[in-house]
């Protein structure tokens, strides 16, 4: 694979990014490329979350990672999290009114340092104008950037108020005590609360219904023990109130159609109902600090969409493109692994765009001894085993080694291609699909997005399409420009393309395409 040109851009049907040459690295290896590769991409990212610490530390899972506090001062501990109306940023905030901000979220102001009657127990983003709330304990009410609609900070309250909720069009909000009780300001209606119910664990966050759009037709409140309400139009799509938790649910963050919702344990712990997928947690591996608010985001990608860009190796170490808003950068390629020797520098031309591919190798013969134990367990020769933990151990090698770098793509492509170099025949094809199974999971559980590039064609014939991974972001290559003809980008990216090409260059392994590599140059050298 050679350096492409990318073009990130929204449509109905996918993101497209689109590079030039789609053949393996190691016969790319063979020649000095020239290239430019072009791009096309279409929806926002996949969904995501952020879990936030007390210390300000970020948990990402399929979200990009835009910074956190963790190793920095606080005057007062971290007790929220909330995502920009894009999904690029997110604000955190502090029990002082303190407000940190991260990716494209604004700073409007903050009540750091100013007196307060109670502490600041959360936060909600305006999705109108793009500022903030911030609420205190006794429902007194800050905004910056974001209207007024009152507080309950003159009145008496049976319990204390333990967050906020946003209406869909910022017309409004309404805040949430521990009792379950309702105050709705603005345009929020009120559907019901528990206020006068007896609980087993107090109420200690809401999220607002965002399919109900205006003004919203609903809201769930969730307890400690994970008990859910759900009022007006919001759906019951489940609860951990009847199942014994290791620590108690802190919050919850509902996906971006209304459909599901995650509930975030102080360990990390994730539950998730309806269409909100998994994505991972910290349930087993819990940090220094707990862990107190969630954040979800719809756009997981470290770039927006309608951006473009390009993608580069070691053979442009002395020729970089312009910089870009999406700039992808070969970490290993080669048949046998080598690191590209230019990474730090190319990952400094790439800046917060970054993603990084790991080109694949089968597992070698004999098995290395990474191999014979690991997440798989002890293999005691078992081929499938070895190749699992083979491949668990090549994705967390390569991370790890960007990470020594102070590289930290949160975006990581398994480039899946040339099948004369990997085993053949059922057994050789079960072989690599764990090879690939445990890479995904590899990158996974490093916190990262994982993605594949490859073909439907490549694919089959490495892995007897017998790997999965639902949802996974795909990156295509093979389309000869952007928009124009039967094999454009754009039509890779709506899975139009007629014919024996339109199934090579369909989706596969479960995913959905979001980048596409088009067309040859020879712009740069």
């Amino acid at each position: 694979m050679q350096m492409a040109r990318l073009i990130f851009r929204r449509s109905t049907a996918c993101a497209v990014a689109v590079a030039m040459l789609a053949v393996g690295l190691v016969a790319a290896a063979q020649l000095q490329p020239k290239a430019a590769h072009a791009a096309t991409g279409s929806t926002p990212g996949t969904p995501g979350y952020w879990l936030v610490a007390s210390d300000g530390g970020l948990y990402t899972f399929s979200a990009p990672n835009y910074g956190s506090k963790r190793g920095q001062p606080l005057n007062k501990p971290v007790v929220g999290i909330a995502a920009t109306g894009d999904g690029l940023g997110y604000w955190m905030d502090a029990s002082d009114g303190g407000v940190f901000t991260f990716g494209d979220a604004g700073y409007f102001g903050s009540m750091g340092g100013k007196h307060l009657n109670q502490p600041i127990v959360g936060m909600a983003a305006d999705p109108a104008t793009g500022g903030y709330w911030l609420v205190a304990a006794d429902g007194g009410i800050f905004n910056f950037d974001a209207p007024y609609f009152g507080s309950t900070g003159s009145i008496h309250l049976n319990q204390p108020v333990v967050g906020m909720a946003a209406t869909p069009d910022g017309g409004g909000y309404w805040l949430v005590a521990a009792d379950g009780g309702i105050f709705n300001f603005g345009d929020a209606g009120f559907y019901g609360s528990t206020g006068s119910r007896h609980l087993n664990q107090p109420v200690v966050g809401m999220a607002a219904d965002p399919a109900g759009g205006g003004a919203g037709g609903g809201y769930w409140l969730v307890a400690a023990d994970g008990g859910i309400f759900n009022f007006g139009d919001a759906p019951y799509d489940g609860s951990t109130g009847s199942i014994r938790l290791n620590k108690p649910i802190t919050g919850m963050a509902a996906t971006a159609d209304g459909g599901g919702y995650w509930l975030v344990a102080t360990d990390g712990g994730i539950f998730n109902f309806g269409s909100a997928p998994f994505l991972g947690s910290t349930g087993s591996d819990p940090g220094p600090a707990p862990v107190v608010g969630i954040a979800s985001t719809d756009n997981g990608y470290p770039f927006p969409p309608g951006s473009t860009g390009y993608d580069i190796s070691k053979w442009q170490c002395n020729s970089f493109p312009p910089s870009a808003p999406v700039a992808i950068v070969e970490i290993a390629g080669g048949i046998n692994g080598y690191q590209n020797p230019c990474y730090t520098q190319e990952a400094a031309w790439a800046g917060s765009s970054i993603s990084s591919y790991i080109y694949m190798n089968p597992m070698p013969s004999p098995a290395p001894s990474e191999s014979t134990s690991g997440p798989a367990g002890n293999c005691n020769g078992n081929v499938n085993c070895e190749a699992y933990n083979f491949g668990w151990y090549w994705a967390q090698h390569w991370v790890s080694t960007a990470h020594s770098l102070n590289v930290y793509p949160n975006l990581w492509w398994l480039d899946v291609e040339a099948p004369s170099s990997w085993p053949g025949g059922s057994q050789g094809q079960a072989e690599n699909a764990q090879v690939i199974t445990g890479a995904v999971q590899g990158l996974r559980s490093s916190g990262v997005i994982a993605g594949i590039y490859s073909t439907n064609y490549q694919w089959g014939l490495i892995t007897g399409s017998t790997a999965s991974f639902p949802g996974i972001s795909l990156w295509v290559p093979g389309a000869s420009n952007i928009s124009t003809g039967t094999y454009s980008a754009q039509n890779f990216c709506d899975n139009s393309v007629p014919g024996s090409n339109g199934w090579e260059y369909s989706p596969f392994a479960g995913g959905k395409t979001v980048l596409v590599q088009y067309g040859y140059g020879s712009e740069y050298t």
